[in-house]
C-alpha cells in the first residue's frame, strides 16, 4: 500500500536545521530510515553534493556497509573506492524501472545518487513505488510470478563481444574469484570454449520488505527479456540466436524454465509506465532510495550528463 507522503519526499537545505548533508545523514539516520520505509525515496536539494568525494562522505555517514558493484549488468566506471558512474548506456536509450541487483541473492538496501552534471534535456532518474507496481498488476500475473519466480540468464563475454564482460561484471581477471563468488551466491555458472561465462540465477519475483512488511514487485524479468527492445531488434535477436534463449546476452524465464508470456511483459511495462515519476536533476542534488520499496530507471537525454551512484547494504 502506497504511503500518503509525496513521492519523492523533498528535503530542502534552506528549511533544514542541519546544513551539512553528511552530518544530517548521520544524526538523523533513524528518522530518515522511518521516512524511507513509508515513502521509499528522499530527494535532498541544495546540499551541493556534486563530486565523488562528497558522495562518498555522505554514504560513509549513513549506517551500513558500502558495496562494490559486483555481478552487475550496467556498464559503469568505478571512480573511487565504491563510487561509480550510474550507467553508461547510450543517451538515446530508456532504461526500464528495476530494483538494483534484484536478480542476485543479495542486494543493496539503499542507493545514493547525486548529480554532478545535469543533462541539457531529459535524463531523469525515473522512480516508482514498488508496492504500486505490484498492486496494479492483475491477480493472474501476480500469482504466476509469485508461484514460479524468475530465472535470469546471462552470457558474459571474455573481453570481446556484445554486452558486459565477466571481468567487468566481477571486477577481476581471475576465474577462480568469479567461481568462488558464484558458489557463495547461489549462481549456477558454465565457462564456454571462447572464454565467456553463462550465469543462471533463480530468484523470487515478489518479496516482503523486512521493516515495513510491505509486499513488493522486486524483479528485473522485463528488463532482461529481449522483448524490451523495439520489435525489429527483438525479431533480429531471435533470428541471430535461432530462438535459443540460453545463448542470448540476457534472458528471463519463470524459475522452472517455462517461457513468460509476452502478454505478461506488456502488462508489467504498462503498469511501470503508469506509475513512473520523473523530476529534473539539478547540480548537487542527492537522492536516497530504499532499493526494495522503490524501483528506478533512466529517461533518454541530450547533452552531457553525469550522475554518480553508491550502494549501501
Amino acid at each position: 500500500m502506497k504511503s500518503k507522503s509525496p513521492f519523492p519526499f523533498i528535503w530542502e537545505k534552506e528549511t533544514s536545521e542541519i546544513k551539512s548533508l553528511p552530518e544530517l545523514l548521520n544524526k538523523k539516520s533513524n528518522e530518515l530510515k522511518i521516512l524511507l520505509s513509508k515513502n521509499g525515496v528522499i530527494l535532498f536539494k541544495s546540499f551541493e553534493i556534486n563530486t565523488p568525494e562528497k558522495l562518498e562522505e555522505c554514504v560513509n555517514a549513513f549506517p551500513g556497509s558500502s558495496l562494490n558493484y559486483l555481478d552487475g549488468t550496467s556498464p559503469r566506471t568505478k571512480l573511487q573506492n565504491k563510487v561509480y558512474t550510474s550507467t553508461e548506456y547510450p543517451p538515446e536509450e530508456f532504461i526500464s524501472l528495476h530494483n538494483e541487483l534484484s536478480y542476485s541473492n543479495s542486494w543493496p538496501s539503499f542507493l545514493f545518487f547525486c548529480c554532478e552534471i545535469p543533462a541539457e534535456t531529459g535524463g531523469s532518474t525515473a522512480i516508482a513505488d514498488s508496492r504500486l507496481l505490484l498492486s496494479d498488476l492483475s491477480e493472474s500475473t501476480r500469482k504466476l510470478f509469485k508461484k514460479n519466480g524468475v530465472m535470469y540468464i546471462r552470457n558474459l563475454h571474455g573481453g570481446f563481444g556484445f554486452g558486459t564482460s565477466w571481468q567487468n561484471a566481477f571486477e577481476t581477471e581471475d576465474k577462480l574469484d568469479v567461481e568462488k563468488y558464484c558458489e557463495n551466491n547461489e549462481i549456477d555458472y558454465v565457462w564456454n570454449d571462447e572464454g565467456g561465462l553463462r550465469l543462471l540465477q533463480k530468484r523470487e519475483a515478489i518479496i516482503t520488505h523486512p521493516i515495513s512488511g510491505d509486499e513488493v514487485w522486486f524483479n528485473q524479468a522485463d528488463q532482461f527479456h529481449p522483448s524490451q527492445h523495439p520489435k525489429e531488434v527483438y525479431e533480429a535477436m531471435l533470428d541471430l540466436y535461432e530462438g535459443d534463449y540460453m545463448k542470448m546476452p540476457q534472458y528471463a524465464t519463470f524459475g522452472n524454465g517455462d517461457e513468460i508470456p509476452i502478454e505478461c511483459f506488456d502488462e508489467v511495462r504498462e503498469v511501470a509506465k503508469k506509475n513512473m515519476v520523473t523530476f529534473k536533476w539539478e547540480k548537487g542534488d542527492l537522492m536516497l532510495v530504499d532499493n526494495i520499496l522503490a524501483a528506478h530507471g533512466r529517461t533518454p537525454f541530450v547533452g552531457d550528463r553525469r550522475i554518480l551512484v553508491s550502494m549501501l547494504a
